[in-house]
């Protein structure tokens, strides 16, 4: 997932991507904890990837309120 793709989506969808990668996140982690974990680079990866996201609605919300 790249920020241009991401800057193409709605706050919406964003969000709803931003939930999805949290639940993800935290199902990760769970398995981290009990050793069943196999793919540890893909933690980095959802942790970058919930950043670009919150990034982007950052960047959007900023964009809002200067039109206003």
């Amino acid at each position: 997932m790249n920020a241009t793709e991401l800057k193409a989506k709605t706050p919406d969808q964003l969000r709803d991507s931003l939930v999805a990668l949290k639940k993800e996140a935290f199902n990760l982690r769970f398995q981290q904890a009990t050793g069943q974990l196999e793919n540890t680079a893909r933690m980095r990866a959802v942790r970058r990837d919930v950043a670009r996201i919150m990034t982007v609605l950052n960047q959007k919300a900023a964009e809002a309120a200067a039109a206003n």
